[in-house]
């Protein structure tokens, strides 16, 4: 449970500097925001691999689940528009995590 709760950690991270990139445009003082937030971002995800998640379970949700939550807050935040395909590219991005941690564990196929 505490290595998910890091991965949370370093993805909240992530979203936070990479929503900071737009902010920091008309603010360049948020460019400290994505510096730490990289970094943190980073650091959490190493202590993720030290706990023993498979760098690819532990990659792909970070990845994804940031991409998604900087679209959705993106649009929240910024008034960006997020179109049906961009929904439905959501969708299939969370359904691939979801197959990914599936088939990371062990004795386990999905598919036969």
């Amino acid at each position: 449970m505490k290595t998910w709760l890091v991965l949370l950690g370093a993805i909240l991270c992530e979203v936070t500097a990479s929503l900071s990139l737009k902010a920091a445009l008309d603010q360049p003082l948020f460019y400290l925001v994505v510096v730490a937030g990289f970094t943190a971002a980073f650091a959490l995800l190493t202590v993720v691999l030290k706990q023993g998640m498979a760098i690819g379970v532990a990659y792909g949700i970070w990845s994804a689940t940031g991409v998604v939550l900087t679209t959705i807050l993106s649009a929240a935040i910024y008034g960006e528009t997020v179109t049906g395909v961009m929904g439905l590219g959501i969708a299939l991005i969370i359904g691939g995590v979801l197959l990914v941690e599936l088939g990371s564990r062990p004795g386990e196929e999905v598919v036969s």
